[in-house]
């Protein structure tokens, strides 16, 4: 009778172990994470995949896509062509670093070398995928999980030295440190006055 006790117990502890395993402990999305989609929107950058980008792309991304390409007046592809982060233009891929994730809104830093800074990419959870979340952040349902290493990093500095000029603290409800990479609008549009970038829904005017 002991050993049968002490088998249920071993496999009760086992079976924990498993559903532990399997959630992430609440962190990841079937089985995935914003890190990981991140890395396949890279690799799709980097094949100039149309399709397996927009397939990392929430539906609010793609809407935005949409609605940038007929403001400029070019083609949809050429919207999608950097994954709207300038992040994806290092040769390799960048570094990326602590990610945060509340509900089913996500973010992680990644570093952009092209203007050595750190990018606060926004994420959604959607259909059990983790999608880049760029259209929900314009459109204002975009939710930050947090404050990032980055913005935690400027806090202390500036309350460390108060008397100097204090660093850019970004907007943590919206994150708008991140600016989509669309391509330049046609002339003609530009001729007519089109707006090729809009601000995020809760932006500062």
């Amino acid at each position: 009778m002991k050993r049968i006790i002490l088998l249920i117990g071993a496999l009760g502890l086992l079976a924990v172990g498993f559903s532990c395993g399997g959630s992430g402990g609440g962190i990841t999305g079937g089985g995935e994470s914003p890190t990981e989609a991140y890395k396949r929107l890279f690799k799709a950058v980097k094949a100039k995949d149309t399709e397996a980008i927009k397939a990392e792309m929430s539906v609010k991304s793609i809407e935005f896509a949409k609605m940038a390409a007929g403001r400029n007046n070019t083609p949809v592809e050429k919207v999608f062509e950097n994954g709207f982060t300038a992040t994806t233009m290092n040769a390799t891929l960048p570094e990326i670093r602590d990610q945060r994730i509340a509900d089913n809104m996500g973010a992680i830093e990644v570093y952009n070398s092209k203007d050595s800074r750190w990018e606060d990419l926004p994420f959604v959870l959607e259909d059990g995928k983790w999608k880049l979340a760029v259209g929900d952040l314009f459109a204002g349902t975009y939710k930050s999980p947090g404050k990032g290493r980055d913005a935690l990093e400027k806090e202390a500095a500036n309350a460390a030295n108060p008397n100097m000029t204090q660093a850019p603290m970004p907007n943590m409800t919206s994150n708008t440190n991140v600016v989509p990479i669309v391509p330049k609008p046609a002339s003609n549009a530009v001729a007519n006055g089109a707006n090729p970038v809009p601000k995020p829904a809760n932006a500062a005017k």
